[in-house]
């Protein structure tokens, strides 16, 4: 039986829908993933020569699949997948992607609005299931993403499997030393990936398509920049090069227009980048010990369902969990300090809610969706290189709850003058007001995070006009 809930369009006006019948992007269902994409409201702004200005042109959108003429294995896997329709980012972007001959895109699209599926759904379609050797290769920030993704192409795929169709994951301890890594779609981190070119593990010399997942992460100089770029001077030159993420900063947006040149560009707003249904809270402590004290009284509330704790540092996070592990609490922790294997470990104990709580550091930041997770805690706010109010980061973060219209809570803690700046800095950029939480009265705070975090997706879009008049 489907839930009904009502979407709100842009004329104000309101109509009946079913979960069963909305868009699924990130994670596959199967993954614990998301159960539905609640569409956001946004012009989706493309910046291109043909196109632009030009509705008319058969390019400009689809309003559906069948539109774009796709092989008919690939219709009945978005059919299994539930997309009924293209969201609104791949209206635009998935006519550009599929044009002939193959042009570059960047694409600014928020957690949400399909980014995966079109992406995916470009490599799938520009397989030669009689060739066997790689020919799309998809680089992502953390493993976890990168089996994240490979999962969304191996459901949207299924179809394909018994054609020949293979995907295959560059992350360490995927492939035995020396073994060929075999598949036509290979999903990876950047410096894995180039240590298997360079091993003649990845035959690369077929490859047509080279995707950048959290784009702005990865070409960002400071962190995996300089290893995409030599991933991408080894395949071959006419490649296609597409880029998504949620955001782009000007300096990072100079360096995507070098690295996929004469690109196609789907933009939103930053202020349009907020994720709606985050109730966002901070709470004001005197020393980091007081941090941790609070942060012990939230985990009742932690286990309602899963939550995240973001920490600046790995030595943090492996200080929080080793404590709270001692005084008797259920915690998982997961840095990049793991091992692959252990890393797998601990992160399908989150993800299937055997562990419900995770401490972590920035790896899991970004992309990763997991339905269940209703509060983020910031242990430290976030920040860059030099000491700054990491904007991106703070958005990726809180980014994890409340995702496709489900409502969800974001506590961040301060506890000195740097970091109460820093947050407020953040809140500004965004243009929020956090809530300050009183702990004069847990009683109180307990009530208040319960009643946010119990909340429904379909709850949210019903009653929401009703909770806005009640507090006027």
């Amino acid at each position: 039986m489907s839930t009904p809930v009502a979407e709100t369009k842009e004329n104000g006006s309101k109509e009946n829908g079913s979960l069963e019948e909305a868009q699924q992007d990130g994670a596959t269902q199967w993954m614990g993933g998301t159960q539905g994409l609640d569409e956001p409201e946004f012009d989706v702004n493309v910046k291109l020569a043909d196109l632009q200005d030009d509705p008319n042109n058969p390019l400009y959108s689809a309003k559906s699949f069948d539109d774009l003429n796709l092989r008919d294995e690939l219709i009945r896997g978005l059919a299994t997948m539930n997309f009924r329709k293209p969201s609104k980012i791949q209206e635009r972007a998935l006519p550009l992607l599929l044009k002939n001959p193959p042009q570059n895109l960047i694409g600014q699209s928020q957690s949400g609005t399909g980014k995966t599926a079109a992406f995916v759904l470009n490599m799938l379609s520009r397989v030669d299931l009689n060739n066997k050797a790689p020919q799309c290769l998809v680089l992502a920030p953390t493993r976890e993403l990168a089996k994240q993704i490979a999962g969304v192409a191996t459901i949207m795929g299924t179809f394909l499997l018994e054609k020949g169709l293979r995907i295959a994951e560059a992350i360490p301890q995927s492939v035995p030393r020396g073994a060929q890594l075999e598949g036509q779609v290979v999903v990876g981190t950047p410096g894995t990936t180039m240590d298997m070119i360079k091993r003649r593990q990845l035959d690369v010399r077929a490859m047509k398509v080279l995707t950048l997942d959290e784009a702005d992460n990865m070409l960002d100089m400071q962190g995996m920049g300089d290893q995409c770029k030599r991933v991408k001077n080894l395949l071959p030159k006419t490649i296609q090069v597409v880029l998504f993420s949620a955001t782009f900063p000007p300096k990072v947006l100079e360096f995507a227009d070098f690295f996929a040149p004469h690109a196609n560009q789907i933009t939103l707003e930053v202020e349009q980048l907020t994720v709606k249904g985050i109730k966002q809270m901070y709470l004001d402590c005197s020393t980091d010990e007081e941090k941790y004290n609070a942060l012990v009284k939230f985990y009742g509330l932690m286990t309602i369902a899963s939550s995240i704790i973001f920490c600046h540092r790995r030595d943090t996070a492996a200080e929080i969990e080793r404590r709270m592990t001692a005084e008797g609490h259920k915690v998982a922790m997961l840095s990049g300090a793991l091992e692959g294997q252990e890393r797998d470990r601990v992160f399908n104990e989150f993800r299937t809610g055997l562990k419900k709580v995770l401490i972590t550091t920035n790896v899991l930041s970004r992309g990763i969706d997991i339905q269940t997770v209703t509060l983020v805690i910031n242990y430290d706010i976030p920040e860059t290189y030099g000491g700054k109010p990491d904007f991106e980061t703070y958005l990726h973060r809180i980014g994890r709850t409340g995702r496709f219209g489900r409502t969800g809570a974001a506590l961040s803690f301060v506890h000195d003058k740097k970091s109460w700046a820093n947050l407020m800095a953040i809140c500004e950029h965004f243009k929020v007001e956090p809530t300050k939480l009183e702990t004069d009265d847990w009683d109180e705070v307990e009530r208040k995070l319960k009643a946010i975090m119990k909340n429904k997706r379909n709850d949210e879009a019903l009653g929401l006009a009703k909770e806005e008049a009640m507090a006027d």
